[in-house]
């Protein structure tokens, strides 16, 4: 097997990633207290390790469900275009909703899922996003939690992939090209 032309420094660690999801999750707790059911949707597929780890952590009542969407396909620049390539299997409408999302960086994909959920008719839409990469935003949308803020670096680990390489990572590494 030939080896990656890339070597990954870590940037965040597991340890700081579960402390913050655990302090996450305490806020997302307040806000929605009282919801007979938190659907939680994770954006494939950059986020299942993340939606694991935080549906844990939620003393909610929760359902969980996935949509897939992709800009990047196995490069590290964003096409821009969002493709929707699974769409949710339950209804939202009427229901809240909270959207994991892997990392917002140009924005796109994050804009055009809440469009395409707000149409539905959720009771509450909110959001949150283990890395925020402000520096890249083309895009005007923020999340309503964000994990960690990182400068604009390509990043891989924790379920964020390169080329579908390093999700299972338990660690945030930022990539460097040899």
């Amino acid at each position: 097997m030939a080896q990656p032309d890339y070597v990954i420094d870590e940037m965040i660690s597991a340890k700081q990633i579960a402390a913050r999801i655990e302090a996450l999750a305490d806020e997302i707790g307040g806000h929605f207290a009282g919801t007979s059911k938190l659907v939680v949707v994770g954006l494939l597929r950059g986020s299942f390790v993340f939606i694991a780890d935080l549906v844990r952590e939620l003393d909610l009542p929760v359902e969980v469900d996935f949509l897939e969407a992709s800009s990047y396909g196995d490069s590290t620049e964003s096409s821009r275009e969002v493709r929707i390539l699974k769409d949710l299997r339950g209804e939202i409408a009427g229901r809240d909703v909270l959207v994991v999302e892997d990392i917002v960086d140009t924005g796109f994909t994050l804009h055009h899922v809440l469009g395409l959920l707000r149409a539905r008719a959720p009771a509450r839409l909110e959001t949150i996003a283990l890395l925020d990469k402000p520096a890249r935003r083309e895009v005007d949308v923020k999340a309503t939690w964000t994990g960690f803020e990182i400068p604009d670096e390509f990043v891989v680990g924790y379920g964020i992939d390169y080329a579908q390489r390093n999700r299972n990572l338990p660690y945030i590494g930022t990539v460097r090209f040899t």
